[in-house]
């Protein structure tokens, strides 16, 4: 199967939702290859980087899990490396 390397950021305005967040992030945790967050006190959000390796299809169900949350946003950019999961 076929993998592409993708940026997804999250910027997180609803602290209630971080737990589930978290749970989401947790599950897919088999395909991120690093996660950086950032709380941003003076605006009372976070920021979220993840770093990922995944098939295209598990990629835009993550972000659509996570854009599903309250108070939560998300935007993914892909690469253009692709590869085939038997090469990893």
């Amino acid at each position: 199967m076929e993998t592409r390397v993708a940026l997804m950021s999250i910027i997180v305005e609803t602290p209630e939702s971080v737990e589930h967040l978290n749970s989401i992030l947790h599950h897919y945790g088999e395909y991120i290859i690093g996660r950086m967050g950032l709380p941003y006190r003076k605006r009372n959000i976070s920021i979220i980087s993840i770093a990922l390796d995944a098939p295209q299809d598990t990629i835009a169900s993550l972000a659509g899990r996570i854009g599903a949350l309250q108070g939560i946003s998300v935007k993914t950019a892909y690469s253009s490396v692709i590869s085939n999961e038997d090469d990893l």
